[in-house]
């Protein structure tokens, strides 16, 4: 199975870290990964933006990596963002644990549901069909 790839019409804004859409082979098994706040395994949620999307980011990848998937096969996530919160500065915060690695992205401006959060993460991937060995 091969990876998502990138849609981007020419006439269309490009932008390195999102695509304007996501082509997914048909048939594919999915993984819709629930809201992923900056929360470690303790239940504490992180103090500020920049540590709170790294800890959301963490999550997704664990939750990807448990289901036999990995980062590169993430067609769509949407970014929950709190009210006033600068997509800029939760862009520049997530760079360091998710790269450049461009999908669909949605980003909203949110009353989040947990005191405090400042962000939450879903995603949507691909699972790539297990490697069968040589008969």
């Amino acid at each position: 199975m091969s990876s998502p790839t990138p849609v981007d019409p020419p006439q269309m804004p490009s932008n390195p870290a999102f695509a304007q859409g996501m082509i997914a082979e048909a048939g594919a098994r999915m993984l819709y990964i629930g809201g992923q706040n900056g929360v470690d395994g303790a239940g504490e949620l992180a103090e500020g933006l920049e540590a709170q999307t790294s800890q959301a980011l963490r999550n997704v990848l664990a939750v990807l990596s448990e289901a036999g998937s990995g980062p590169e096969q993430v067609v769509s996530m949407t970014i929950h963002l709190a009210v006033g919160v600068d997509p800029n500065e939760a862009y520049a915060a997530s760079a360091s644990v998710w790269g450049r690695r461009r999908t669909a992205v949605t980003v909203l401006s949110v009353t989040p549901a947990r005191p405090g959060a400042l962000v939450e993460i879903t995603a949507i991937a691909v699972v790539p069909n297990p490697v069968l060995p040589d008969s």
